[in-house]
């Protein structure tokens, strides 16, 4: 946390904690169902200090809940370095980073430019596919 500037408060460390334990990435509501006497706002405050800090990257896989996930140690305040695949489960509704899988470059037209890139895949994890 301090080498990406954040100020480790107990509430910031616990949510970390959580993270770092998690196979998947974690909604906020996640978060609150955890924490459930931690305040919404706490929370909400600590995952967007994590992702203005590039300690987490958000995920919109569709689900009407966005998800956060640990970024890699090379993303920081500036820029984001998290351009990977992301698969969501239809049956688990869980969402996971494919970091090997890499977004490939796209060539946009003169004049176009990227504010965003991202790529989910759907259909059954590991667990569900049994």
């Amino acid at each position: 946390m301090q080498q990406k500037g954040v100020r480790p408060t107990a509430m910031r460390l616990l949510v970390l904690d959580y993270l770092l334990n998690q196979s998947a990435a974690v909604s906020l509501s996640d978060l609150e169902a955890y924490f459930h006497r931690a305040d919404r706002i706490t929370l909400y405050r600590s995952l967007k200090t994590f992702e203005e800090k590039g300690l987490v990257h958000s995920i919109d896989d569709g689900s009407a809940a966005v998800k956060y996930a640990l970024c890699p140690d090379s993303c920081n305040q500036q820029e984001h370095h998290d351009l990977h695949v992301h698969f969501f489960c239809t049956r688990c509704r869980e969402t996971f980073c494919l970091p090997k899988s890499r977004i490939p470059d796209i060539a946009l037209p003169e004049g176009f430019r990227t504010e965003e890139v991202s790529l989910i895949v759907k259909g059954n994890c590991n667990k569900c596919s049994c």
